[in-house]
């Protein structure tokens, strides 16, 4: 059978003329990208990495923070308490007084906190020690287990307290931003007419110096700290101000909470309670 050429020749050129189907042109156009041999590697992952310990680094700066947090609110509520127990100590004496006429002399010791019952003569020395606890019927520690330190002016513990003729000899003084002291609780000379505290009480503070309840006394681990050097040696000129950790603020560190009662609030109670000639 033969075969029409002209026939065959036409069947040709309309295939070629005919569009390309897209699946065909995808083929041919881009070709499938061959595909490696060796292993796949995951996608890399510095960032996560990152953010891991970034996360890690801000966790330990939350932890010390709040520790530290909670240290500094220890403390203060531990001055709290302290303070809260030398308020007690004043309306104790107060109270002392106005029954019997005089001021209590410090306890016997630091396992006794019975007055003791020697007179103080009119040594300040003698009439300085700790709080009498036991007859005051107080607690007389602090909150960092310390005894409560107490000093009074001789005359006033011998009943009747002559008010005409006693002198309250206690002083308490705080130091300006420069470094210079400034009277809180009497002056230079202490006299009848310009009065002094009759006594103060007060706490060593958490750091050094100060004798705990039982017995053992604390040692002075810091340097350059004479202003509560002069608390602890104290029996009648006392200091009193803001508590520091600086050593080369004058004065040096400091911790020492110290509390009194000006003489006319003694005269006060004494007189509405009928003790005082």
């Amino acid at each position: 059978m033969g075969v029409d050429v002209r026939l065959a020749a036409r069947l040709v050129v309309r295939l070629v003329a005919r569009p390309v189907s897209r699946k065909v042109c995808q083929l041919l156009c881009h070709p499938p990208t061959p595909r490696r041999s060796g292993p796949v590697r995951p996608p890399r992952q510095d960032g996560i990495v990152l953010l891991i310990l970034l996360a890690v680094v801000g966790l330990g700066a939350a932890t010390l923070l709040i520790s530290a947090l909670g240290n500094n609110n220890l403390q203060a509520a531990r001055e709290r308490r302290t303070l809260l127990a030398l308020t007690r100590a004043n309306d104790a004496l107060l109270g002392f007084a106005t029954v019997y006429g005089r001021l209590p002399r410090p306890a016997l010791s630091a396992l006794d906190g019975s007055e003791n019952p020697a007179p103080c003569g009119d040594s300040d020395s003698a009439c300085t020690g700790f709080l009498p606890w036991v007859t005051l019927g107080i607690e007389g520690a602090d909150s960092w287990g310390k005894l409560l330190r107490y000093s009074v002016t001789p005359v006033f513990t011998r009943a009747p307290v002559q008010s005409l003729s006693a002198v309250a000899g206690k002083t308490v003084r705080t130091r300006l931003p420069g470094g210079a002291f400034s009277y809180l609780a009497g002056q230079d000379i202490c006299t009848l007419s310009s009065p002094c505290a009759p006594f103060v009480v007060y706490s060593s503070g958490k750091n050094n110096f100060g004798t705990s309840v039982a017995g053992a006394a604390q040692a002075n681990v810091a340097r350059g700290n004479v202003d509560e050097a002069a608390n602890n040696a104290a029996s009648v000129h006392f200091i009193s101000r803001v508590a520091s950790a600086e050593r080369a603020l004058p004065g040096g560190e400091f911790d020492d909470l110290v509390a009194w009662v000006a003489l006319p609030m003694l005269y006060k109670r004494m007189r509405a309670a009928h003790n005082l000639p």
